[in-house]
Parts: structure tokens; C-alpha cells; sequence
């Protein structure tokens, strides 16, 4: 097997922090009634139609019609988002700077909405130091997808035998897997740093 020479990276849970729940807690003062909005009504998989590319006005419309009663709660998903995002996981940008100062190859594949990846983006200098970055929003299609995956191999001419993937979604390290990558899923950034330094990666321990 080629040597790992290349880190593909997701962004939410992995560099930046994100949950609903920041937000949500400020706005909803009992814990389960709370959890039940997130689970009934701002649902992943509603949030999920954003990161394939469905435009954030149509979708808190949509809700707000089915959902009247919530609609100052739903739109504060769009208007407030930002609150979901305290920062970085600090150990894992050390990480990925690390990477970079050493050469690495860095590449990024992230399930996001265009409007919130721009707000993102600007907030994060960081993530200047990929060569590319996938966005889901952008190509209309989410990971797992195989698709999203050789999109990124087909632009950069990675081997993905040489390519270790890392993300905090089983499903989603399952489909790097599934196209020929090494994934690794993401817990916290010491575990990273050791995995990745198993891989052969300039790390230091």
C-alpha cells in the first residue's frame, strides 16, 4: 500500500465547534422541551437540505408555515447562527498548522450551507491553509455520497490510497473508506494527533 501522504479534514466537530444546542439554551429555558424543538421541528435532517444547497429563506419559510407557533424560535436558526459556532477545537488547529508548516498536502470536505460557509469562512483564517475545500452546498451533494469524495480526487490528482480522511460522523468515515481512503473518526484532538502520527504524519507526539 502507498504511504499516507495527504489530509482530507472535516470542518464542523473537528475544527470548529457546532451544536444548536448554544444557541437553543438561550433561548429555550427548559432542557427538554428544548431537545424536543431540535428533534420536531429545526430537525437534522431539515438543517441537512441547507447543506445540499436549499436556500436558508425558503427553508425557514417552509417551517414557519408548518410550524407557526415556533416562528420566532426558527428563524433565529438562520438569523442567530453564528451563536452555534463558539470557535475552534483549539488542539486540532495546532494540528492542522502543524501539518501545514511540515508541507503537507491539506484538503477539506465539508457538509455546509453556502451562506453559512461564507460566514464561516471569513470568521476563520485558519482555513486558508487548504489547497481546496469541498463544500457541499456548492456541488449539491452531501457526504457520504461517493461523489463528494472523487470530486476532490478528480480536481487535486489525489491517489486516495495516499489519504487519510477525518471526520466525527461514522457514516461519513464509512464513505471515505468506501472509495479507498484511510478515515479515522474524530473524538478529541489527542486521539487524532496520535492516530495520525501512527500513520507516519510529521507530528510531534
Amino acid at each position: 500500500m502507498p504511504s499516507i501522504s495527504t489530509v482530507v479534514f472535516d470542518i464542523g466537530n473537528v475544527l470548529i465547534r457546532w451544536d444548536p444546542r448554544f444557541l437553543y439554551r438561550e433561548l429555550i429555558d427548559d432542557e427538554a422541551r428544548m431537545e424536543r424543538f431540535l428533534a420536531e421541528v429545526c430537525t437534522p435532517a431539515w438543517n441537512l437540505e441547507q447543506d445540499r444547497g436549499r436556500d436558508w429563506a425558503e427553508a425557514v419559510a417552509e417551517l414557519v408555515a408548518r410550524h407557526p407557533g415556533d416562528a420566532d424560535l426558527i428563524r433565529a436558526f438562520d438569523e442567530r447562527w453564528s451563536e452555534m459556532v463558539p470557535g475552534p477545537i483549539e488542539g486540532s488547529v495546532a494540528i492542522l498548522e502543524e501539518l501545514s508548516a511540515a508541507g503537507v498536502p491539506l484538503y477539506a470536505i465539508t457538509n455546509f450551507s453556502a451562506a453559512k460557509w461564507a460566514e464561516t469562512r471569513a470568521r476563520f483564517s485558519f482555513l486558508d491553509l487548504f489547497g481546496e475545500i469541498v463544500v457541499s452546498a456548492h456541488e449539491r451533494v452531501l457526504k457520504p455520497d461517493p461523489t463528494i469524495y472523487r470530486l476532490l480526487f478528480d480536481r487535486r490528482g489525489i491517489d486516495p490510497r495516499t489519504a487519510v480522511f477525518v471526520d466525527d460522523s461514522a457514516a461519513n468515515v464509512a464513505g471515505a473508506e468506501a472509495v479507498g481512503m484511510t478515515a479515522i473518526r474524530f473524538t478529541d484532538p489527542a486521539d487524532l494527533r496520535m492516530r495520525l502520527r501512527d500513520l507516519g504524519l510529521p507530528l510531534a507526539g
